[in-house]
């Protein structure tokens, strides 16, 4: 990349393009905080889904009305509910009629953008009154341990090889798996799945370049935890809705339906994934079928573990400041009451590390807005034990 590339790039030296991230945060964290009121026995998923959607298109419509230039904002990506050994991307079309159920392990992804700079955040919630115990409270810490570790180890001077690495140690201290296949990335301006990625399993047949965390760069950190195997399946690809358009790809499409669809996509949802729902649906299934086939459109399939198995999803938005980590997107947790408890040196010692870099001034906190930054760290990871709490 040129130097003027490089003046171009807003990044997080621009004041501006940290208040637009924070403020995409502030609605996705809203939004999520709505939806996981509305999950509840016999409510319908393609509902909920669709909640969490008009939500964030409501709050960002209503932010930047009067700029001189249009900004653009909305969705970065659809509210997607994944139930039990579902692992993600459920985000069903109107003519479902799947329900949540009580006892449902409730995987809640969603993304909101302003002017492109996109907060992304998942959240595991299970649907029941008081505690939440035995193996789908083991899954749920894993994953928010693994997120702690994760917020600890995604700095400036680190590896994306060491993130790896940690989160399959604290998933196998609960007798989890971490799930492959699940990519962390980098995020951009209207780029929400850069070059510089984190694996979520490293195996012979995923292998990414090695990179180093730099400052000033935003991470949407992702991790997935499973009691099966990590391997997850498609099953039905008549459950994908969820695309994004292939930027790079052309193609003269034969069906008119197919060139119909297209054209829609292209015009209101150029660069992001979107849902089938939100075209035309007769049309839609037909028309993108072609698109998926000739690589316009890419696919984000729905994938499963073994019934029986639980999984647990806990991805976040963190911008690397020169003054240190800052996690712009969570929600609290329920309280959970493991069977496994996590007494690992090696883990604790991580949970230990701060998220701030002592720089001026003698490297006093900065207080983040509630349910942002901070918050996260003096959470702990299991009700069990505090281990977490002093954490930072």
């Amino acid at each position: 990349m040129s130097d003027e590339e490089r003046e171009e790039e807003l990044d997080l030296t621009s004041p501006e393009v940290v208040t637009k991230y924070k403020n995409a945060a502030e609605i996705v964290n809203k939004a999520l905080q709505l939806v996981v009121k509305e999950c509840k026995p016999k409510a319908k998923i393609v509902d909920v889904c669709e909640k969490g959607d008009a939500f964030i298109r409501e709050q960002t419509g209503n932010m930047y009305k009067n700029a001189k230039k249009k900004i653009e904002r909305g969705v970065a990506f659809p509210t997607c509910i994944s139930v039990n050994n579902t692992v993600c991307h459920f985000s069903p079309l109107a003519s479902d009629t799947s329900e949540l159920q009580e006892g449902d392990i409730v995987k809640i992804d969603m993304g909101c953008h302003i002017d492109g700079f996109i907060a992304v955040v998942a959240h595991t919630h299970v649907v029941q009154e008081g505690p939440v115990t035995g193996r789908k409270a083991d899954v749920v810490a894993a994953a928010n341990t693994a997120a702690e570790v994760a917020l600890r180890l995604v700095r400036p001077g680190k590896n994306n090889k060491d993130v790896t690495d940690a989160i399959q140690k604290v998933a196998a201290a609960y007798e989890c798996k971490i799930v492959e296949g699940v990519l962390s990335h980098q995020l951009k301006q209207f780029v929400i799945d850069g070059n510089k990625v984190i694996l979520s399993v490293s195996n012979p047949d995923s292998r990414v370049d090695d990179a180093e965390f730099e400052e000033n760069e935003v991470y949407a950190v992702d991790i997935v935890v499973s009691t099966g195997e990590g391997k997850p399946k498609l099953l039905d690809e008549k459950q994908t809705t969820i695309y994004k358009r292939a930027v790079d790809k052309n193609y003269h499409l034969k069906m008119k339906t197919s060139r119909f669809i297209f054209s829609e996509i292209n015009q209101k949802f150029p660069i992001l994934p979107f849902t089938a729902r939100a075209l035309e649906e007769k049309r839609a299934r037909l028309g993108l079928v072609e698109c998926v086939n000739h690589d316009l459109l890419q696919p984000y399939p729905v994938l499963h573990e073994k019934p029986g198995d639980y999984v647990a999803h806990i991805k976040f938005t963190v911008l690397l400041m020169p003054n240190g980590s800052d996690r712009i997107t969570s929600h609290p947790l329920q309280e959970l009451q493991p069977i496994k408890t996590m007494d690992d040196p090696e883990i604790k010692a991580w949970l230990a590390l701060g998220t701030k870099t002592k720089k001026k001034g003698g490297g006093k906190k900065k207080k983040g807005k509630k349910g942002e930054g901070d918050k996260a760290d003096a959470e702990p990871m299991d009700a069990s034990t505090n281990e977490g709490a002093a954490a930072s």
